[in-house]
This record gives C-alpha cells, sequence and structure tokens, in this order.
C-alpha cells in the first residue's frame, strides 16, 4: 500500500533570499565613491566659487572707478540695463510691499495691544519696515527677478562663445558687460528700496487706522519721534551693499556656465539660492554690527 501523506518538499531559497547581489553591492559602492568624492571636492569647489566672486567685485569696482574717472563709463548701457531690471522687479516688489507692511502692522498692533501702548503701533511697524523689510524684501526681488535675467544673458553668451570672441577682439568682458549691470543693479537696489519703505509705510498706516480703528495722528507722530536719520542711512547702506552681492553673484554665475542651455538653467537655480542665502548672512552682520555701534537707550 503505498504513502498516501508524502512530506512536503522543503523550499528553495531563491537568489532574492541569499543577500544583496553583486549589482546592488556595485550600485551601493557607487554611492558611496560618489558621495566622499562630493565631500572631498566640496569645500575646494565652495572655497574656489567664493574667490572667484571676490575678485570679480573687487575688479568690478576697479573698473567702475576708473571708468567714471575718466568719463568711459557706458552710461547708455547703464541705463538701458537700470531700465530693464526695473521694468522686471517694480511691480512684484510692489506686490510684496503691501502683504508685508499689513502683516507688521497686524503683529505689532496685536502686541502694542496686549502690553497696553497702542500709540507705539506705527513706530514699531514703520521702524520694522525701514530697518529690516525694506532693504530685505528689495533685495530678495532683486536676487529673483533681476539676478536671474542677468545670469541667463550671460550664461547663454557664454555658451554661444560670444565671451571667448570678445577676449579674442581685446574687449574686456567685465569692463563691457558687468560693470553696466553692477551700477544699474545698484541704483534699482537702492530705488526700490525707496518703493518698499513708502508702500510698506502706507500700507500699514492704511491698516492700522481703517482695519485697527487707530489714531492717524498718533501713528505719524510716534513714528517721527522714534525713527532716525541713522535708520535710513543704514537702509540705504545695505541697499547698495544688496544690489552689489545681487550682481557680482549673478555675473559671476553667467560668466562660469558650462554644460550648455541645462548648464545655464544650473546657473540660473544657483544665482538664486546663494544670492538669497549671501543676502541673509549680511543682513545679520549688518544689523548686529550697527546695534553694537549705534545702541538704542529704549522707545
Amino acid at each position: 500500500m503505498t504513502n498516501r501523506f508524502r512530506a512536503a518538499p522543503e523550499p528553495v531559497l531563491s537568489a532574492k533570499s541569499e543577500g544583496p547581489t553583486p549589482a546592488k553591492m556595485s550600485a551601493s559602492r557607487e554611492i558611496l565613491a560618489w558621495f566622499r568624492g562630493y565631500l572631498e571636492r566640496h569645500p575646494a569647489v565652495a572655497l574656489e566659487t567664493v574667490g572667484g566672486q571676490f575678485l570679480l567685485g573687487v575688479r568690478t569696482v576697479q573698473y567702475l572707478l576708473i571708468d567714471i574717472a575718466t568719463g568711459r563709463l557706458p552710461f547708455r548701457e547703464c541705463v538701458q540695463q537700470a531700465a530693464f531690471m526695473a521694468s522686471a522687479a517694480v511691480l512684484p516688489t510692489i506686490f510684496v510691499a503691501l502683504p508685508i507692511g499689513v502683516t507688521l502692522s497686524i503683529q505689532f498692533g496685536l502686541l502694542a495691544g496686549q502690553v497696553g501702548a497702542t500709540s507705539l503701533a506705527g513706530a514699531a511697524s514703520g521702524l520694522a519696515v525701514i530697518r529690516q523689510g525694506a532693504p530685505m524684501v528689495a533685495a530678495l526681488l532683486m536676487a529673483a527677478a533681476v539676478g536671474s535675467a542677468i545670469c541667463a544673458d550671460l550664461g547663454s553668451r557664454k555658451i554661444r562663445e560670444e565671451l571667448d570672441a570678445m577676449e579674442i577682439m581685446g574687449l574686456s568682458v567685465i569692463r563691457r558687460l558687468v560693470v553696466p549691470r553692477f551700477a544699474a543693479a545698484i541704483l534699482i537696489g537702492v530705488s526700490l528700496t525707496g518703493v518698499v519703505c513708502f508702500v510698506g509705510f502706507v500700507a500699514g498706516y492704511a491698516f492700522n487706522v481703517f482695519a485697527q480703528g487707530g489714531a492717524p495722528g498718533s501713528f505719524v507722530v510716534t513714528f517721527a519721534s522714534f525713527a532716525t536719520v541713522g535708520d535710513m542711512v543704514l537702509t540705504l547702506i545695505k541697499a547698495v551693499v544688496y544690489g552689489a552681492i545681487v550682481a557680482v553673484v549673478a555675473c559671476h554665475k553667467g560668466l562660469t556656465t558650462k554644460g550648455g542651455p541645462a548648464g545655464v538653467a544650473n546657473s540660473v537655480n544657483s544665482t538664486v539660492v546663494s544670492s538669497i542665502l549671501l543676502l541673509m548672512i549680511v543682513n545679520v552682520l549688518f544689523t548686529q554690527l550697527f546695534m553694537m555701534l549705534f545702541p538704542r537707550q529704549g522707545l
């Protein structure tokens, strides 16, 4: 009599259960090698980028001063670049300045109401707009709208080898292309900062008076009492420095573009990110240095 109940066959281990395959191990080794190489290359690349931007900024300022002194500055090119930058950044800056002024008015109005100092809402929101809001909003919009446009223009010229042709003909790329954009960026940065100051203050005033029921005279008087000339001077200095930073970073990224159209896109993205990060760091240094050199006794 045959046995009808046979033992179940032992399971056969598949290749997947035996462990990592050679292909997976090779991929893991490649990933680790790339990551290790990135960590080794990144400090050198970062140092090279910072050094290149510093040298470009120094040479640009040098050529700018020499061209102004000798009357060789291409004013027509500067005006054209300034007009282009203004057309690209004015409307976005105004649209961003309006909610910034309203938001600051809301926050400082609520805080002033909690501590029983509603009359200081105008001073607080106005000073916040002038000291921090105006230069930072203008600089961020410059980096996003103007910096990306400058980098895309110079990057496209680089991949078409127009810059190499200019160097072969004995023309300085920095003097002919970078200096006009540098001067125009500083001019537009200062102008946009003034626009943000005005729009932000008007937006905060209108919201405080018509939405929060504040006194118009109190808003203006407290702001005029606590705002000083030093605040405006600091804001203008920030605007000049921020405009120069955006121009130098954008021009450097555009002049070092490589890799075809994809390289231009990568350079534009790197310009915006690098400019915003550098602007934030410089803003902290400016604010801390100003508070150390010119301390306030109190409001």
